[in-house]
């Protein structure tokens, strides 16, 4: 027991902590140097527009809420809400729409495979290497010859067809980490593909759904090209929206950072709410 105890601590203890507190303190730095664009942001949206437009900016400038005051329409009458609106509906029903198809296409090409199924995922793949600007014409004039244009409903379609490739292959990266006796003990006891997919897969990788739900409702929140060109005053989103702000005047700095963080704020919320799942789901630890 003596010799247990007087026994000297192993000669790598001291370098594996070494080696963890460093790529801690690198870890530390690689998030600083992402935040710091962020916190620059929200400090120039509290300045006034004179302090934010001198070079370099002034950090001991004092604080106001004007260019807030601005976004939310003080002097022009013009309301940030519609937009956002329109964003929120667009983002949130093509997120759904995408899980809906995703899933069970995932699940055939994962837990029960189809012939040919790398060909199926070159396909969906293939489908995003087609630059938007490209078919950005043709939509426009399908758009315009089944009066689409300016409705949201449309937006709700292309950011599905857009988002769809990503979720596919994201959904079938998690399900086929799924035990498949779990399936197998489902099938014995009759349940059907929707009770499996319900009640078993979708608990299973839940962390990988919210990941995925998440990516695909950032990618149709930025969204800008597609809403630029073919919406305009009746299914404008936030980001042409906030376009707006740069006027023929000039780049109007405070304005603009207050309508970037108003704008950026939902998919913060939406990130700090499921990042335990994000954080699972994109490590790929859905599945233990």
């Amino acid at each position: 027991m003596a010799a247990t105890l007087d026994t000297p601590q192993r000669p790598g203890g001291f370098a594996a902590r070494g080696r963890r507190g460093a790529l801690g303190l690198l870890a530390w730095l690689c998030g600083t140097v992402f935040f710091l664009p962020v916190a620059w942001m929200v400090l120039t949206s509290l300045h006034r527009e004179s302090d934010a437009a001198t070079n370099p900016p002034s950090l001991g400038a004092p604080l106001t809420l004007q260019g807030y005051r601005e976004f939310f329409g003080a002097s022009t009458g013009v309301s940030p809400w519609p937009p956002l609106i329109n964003s929120f509906s667009a983002s949130l029903m093509s997120t759904l729409l995408v899980l809906v198809l995703s899933i069970p296409a995932a699940y055939a090409l994962s837990i029960k495979p189809v012939r040919k199924w790398t060909d199926v995922m070159f396909f969906f793949l293939s489908t995003k290497m087609l630059p938007v600007v490209a078919g950005l014409l043709p939509i426009y004039l399908i758009a315009q010859n089944s009066g689409m244009l300016d409705n949201v409903a449309l937006l709700v379609v292309l950011y599905t067809s857009m988002n769809l490739p990503i979720a596919v292959w994201m959904m079938r990266s998690f399900l086929a980490e799924v035990p498949v006796e779990i399936l197998e003990a489902a099938s014995i006891d009759g349940a059907g593909l929707p009770t499996v997919l319900a009640r078993i897969v979708a608990p299973v990788v839940a962390p990988g759904i919210a990941a995925t739900s998440l990516i695909c409702f950032i990618f149709s929140w930025n969204e800008l090209l597609f809403a630029r060109v073919l919406t305009g005053v009746v299914a404008g989103t936030a980001p042409v929206f906030l376009t707006g702000f740069v006027t023929s005047q000039g780049l109007f700095l405070a304005k603009v950072c207050a309508a970037a963080v108003c704008i950026s704020l939902p998919v913060l919320i939406a990130g700090f709410a499921a990042q335990d799942k994000l954080v699972q789901g994109l490590s790929l630890g859905a599945v233990k």
